[in-house]
């Protein structure tokens, strides 16, 4: 039987298990998927077990998604340019590692009906998919991309990788037409945002990448301020779907039955 896994640390709340599981049951893959909470000094000995094929790939989630590339052979050029890995194959004998964050992000924004062109868009937070979401915004040739951190710095990093950000400081909220909650805060029914949206006006998308929680108090502020609200479900159904292909050269069902499947 192969084997797959997500690594992270926090790794409880996901639900890469449930959906990768389901998938492999449909299409009669004999395999399992697991999720392992991992620390830092224990990637290269994950990493090795590819390389002897024990585990057959891996997901990569917070806060590893940087720190997994130093013990990779090989990444793929949406990795290169992001700096950034979740999805970890053997190909030719190389340990790859590749980005579906990208991806899963461009087909969220497409089933949502949403045209990026043009548009100022605010991004909360700076680290796991924020890479990943500057690339597919910057292909969806948007006008502005803002930045802003709870700690400065790390926003202003992201300016060695993207040139043209606009960082600000935490809690200021300039003119924007979307904005992104990539930070941790909603995780916990109890997080607040700390940020004063109360003012923004209507016809803005609030947009959060925090998938397990059908409104967080991100996304109720916006619901409240009469605008449009997505959460990050199909982000991660589409980023799933295509580490998916990557391992076993099928195109899994994406259906109501999963969304089901993901809010039991």
């Amino acid at each position: 039987m192969k084997k797959y896994l997500v690594i992270g640390n926090p790794i409880e709340h996901s639900l890469s298990p449930k959906l990768h599981n389901y998938w492999i049951k449909l299409n009669k893959i004999n395999a399992i998927y697991e999720k392992k909470k991992l620390n830092e000094d224990e990637i290269k000995d994950l990493i090795l077990k590819v390389k002897e094929k024990k585990v057959c790939g891996v997901n990569v989630t917070v806060p590893f998604k940087n720190k997994v590339i130093s013990y990779l052979d090989k990444l793929t050029p949406e990795s290169e340019s992001t700096q950034s890995v979740n999805t970890i194959y053997l190909h030719n004998n190389h340990i790859v590692g590749h980005n579906t964050d990208i991806y899963g992000f461009e087909m969220s924004i497409k089933k949502t009906n949403y045209n990026l062109e043009g548009k100022k868009v605010l991004i909360l937070g700076s680290g796991g998919v924020v890479p990943s979401i500057i690339f597919a915004l910057k292909k969806k040739k948007v006008s502005q991309i803002t930045l802003s951190n709870r700690t400065r710095e790390k926003a202003e990093k992201l300016n060695d990788l993207f040139q043209d950000l606009n960082i600000v400081n935490w809690g200021e909220v300039p003119n924007f037409d979307m904005v992104i909650n990539a930070t941790s805060l909603g995780l916990n029914q109890d997080d607040r945002i700390g940020v004063d949206f109360s003012s923004v006006g209507k016809d803005k998308f609030f947009y959060d990448v925090i998938y397990n929680s059908k409104e967080t108090h991100f996304l109720k502020l916006g619901r409240e301020t009469g605008n449009k609200t997505e959460n990050g479900e199909k982000m991660f159904i589409y980023q799933a779907y295509s580490a998916f292909y990557i391992w076993h050269g099928i195109q899994p069902n994406v259906n109501d039955e999963i969304t089901e499947l993901l809010n039991q």
